[in-house]
């Protein structure tokens, strides 16, 4: 029977503890904005300490409690040190965002391979390293948790000049649907995807002119009728955090107006 109780509770996520890769990105930060708006504890982590300085400041403005720790994902060592210094710091870590990543569009033929590799390491590697430490730390624990890998609506759909990113985000979907096999039903840890289509930031900012063709022709993909914005990720994010997602995990959460639709 479901009580009201219970229902109350479904996106309670005070006190949660949150490590945020790339959260000095647009959407790293909104959702580290959202989740500390929703009462969450939340580490930040990216390679510049001004910019994780700035966010951190901006979010304690707010009332947050926050705290960073700087280092490259792509880097064992730097994954170990943010994972610890989290620990150290909030006692645990019950979510784990990777929102960090990099793209490079070229053709295979003028790709050099240490662009591609680039874009693996960014994308892919640092995705596996933070999964498995702070899984390795979600485990300890004994009490689940909740893990969220940001890959793209393109991880289902090939683009000229996308070999390394499509393949990239592809291998994030493969990867989170491997750790659910791996860890949902053994130790509670739910892991999903959200996969999002392009939404501003400071290197999208320019496909939001209404007059350009490329924002025409991209809005005729999208049912919704509009780009995303930061902020439609912090509901998504915050379901996939609390206990709303109990049953799910392995999922490929569309959060991209409508793209595989059309």
């Amino acid at each position: 029977m479901v009580e009201k109780q219970f229902v109350n509770k479904l996106f309670d996520v005070k006190g949660k503890v949150a490590l945020i890769t790339g959260a000095t990105g647009a959407l790293g930060k909104a959702v580290a904005m959202g989740y500390g708006l929703a009462g969450m504890k939340v580490m930040i982590t990216g390679r510049s300490e001004g910019k994780c300085q700035a966010v951190c400041d901006e979010l304690a403005k707010e009332g947050i409690e926050c705290g960073f720790s700087t280092g490259d994902p792509a880097v064992e060592s730097d994954v170990i040190k943010v994972v610890k210094n989290t620990v150290d710091k909030f006692g645990e870590i019950n979510v784990l965002v990777t929102a960090a990543g990099y793209n490079h569009p070229q053709p295979i033929i003028e790709q050099d391979l240490t662009e591609w590799q680039k874009i693996m390491n960014s994308d892919v590697q640092g995705t596996w390293l933070f999964c498995k430490y702070a899984g390795e730390r979600m485990i300890a624990q004994g009490k689940g948790g909740k893990v969220i890998l940001v890959s793209s609506a393109r991880s289902k759909m090939g683009m000229s000049g996308y070999t390394g990113y499509c393949t990239a985000k592809g291998g994030i979907d493969l990867m989170a649907q491997s750790l659910a096999c791996e860890w949902t039903a053994k130790y509670k840890i739910n892991v999903n995807t959200i996969n999002p289509t392009v939404f501003r930031s400071d290197l999208t900012e320019w496909m939001f002119d209404p007059e350009s063709e490329v924002y025409k022709n991209f809005l005729k993909r999208l049912p919704i009728g509009r780009l995303g914005e930061p902020e439609d990720f912090v509901g998504p994010c915050i379901f996939l955090a609390s206990s709303a997602s109990d049953f799910m995990t392995g999922a490929n959460v569309a959060v991209e107006g409508g793209y595989w639709a059309n």
